[in-house]
């Protein structure tokens, strides 16, 4: 048993789906059409057919579940529950038409795909560290599968776009805030407070930091090295 267990016992996933119900529910639902949308809108600026289309919508809404499942070595989620691959192939497939009519434009306009996103990336962060320290990960290391679990999807998008994978290069707070909330929320575990306290709680900071970091820029330095300096020529 890992040294962090007495802390986190009587906090195993089934209580924190209890404990976050149905708002979890339509955040996750929420998160997994955000990311799907990412994912198609990704595929059409690379001019992808219809079944690349849907492949990277839903690698993006079910990747980081899968990496988190697959480094636990334990049953992939879906696998047995396949709604979220479900969702995420018809968000993606509805991109297309919806892109066409300048929806997709709109809904980025006002930030609603990437408040979406934000929420769900939380959601996604808190409960991909619960599965692992219920799977007898250690703090630190069910810190990481948090992160991977909700931002994973992303850079499979990316890596299979054949670009950059975005939460590495646009500077952004992105998967420091995830990891900033994965931490946040196994410190929590560690005071003698309420689930519900100690499970919205990373939540809300996960989701506060990408929304500010979105609206003022804030991220952390980017690393520029030119020609000269990396010794080319």
């Amino acid at each position: 048993m890992s040294a962090f267990a007495p802390a986190f016992q009587g906090l195993d996933e089934e209580t924190v789906e209890q404990v976050l119900g149905w708002v979890q529910t339509v955040l996750e639902y929420a998160g997994t059409i955000a990311f799907a949308i990412s994912g198609a809108v990704v595929a059409g600026r690379k001019h992808m057919d219809v079944v690349g289309v849907v492949a990277l919508g839903v690698i993006v809404a079910i990747g980081g579940g899968t990496i988190r499942d697959l480094l636990l070595q334990q049953p992939v989620s879906w696998i047995e529950s396949p709604a979220f691959v479900v969702v995420g192939a018809l968000a993606a497939l509805v991109t297309i038409p919806l892109t066409k009519t300048g929806t997709v434009a709109k809904l980025r306009q006002y930030n609603l795909v990437q408040t979406f996103d934000a929420a769900g990336m939380a959601i996604f962060v808190v409960t991909g560290t619960t599965v692992a320290l219920a799977a007898d990960a250690s703090p630190f290391a069910a810190a990481l599968v948090g992160v991977i679990a909700g931002v994973g999807g992303g850079i499979i998008r990316d890596v299979l776009a054949m670009q950059i994978p975005s939460v590495l290069a646009d500077g952004q707070f992105y998967a420091s805030a995830a990891l900033a909330g994965s931490l946040l929320y196994i410190l929590l575990l560690e005071l003698p407070i309420s689930p519900l306290v100690t499970v919205w709680i990373p939540v809300i900071a996960i989701f506060t930091i990408r929304m500010l970091a979105m609206r003022y820029g804030w991220g952390v330095p980017k690393f520029k090295v030119s020609a000269d300096e990396a010794g080319e020529t």
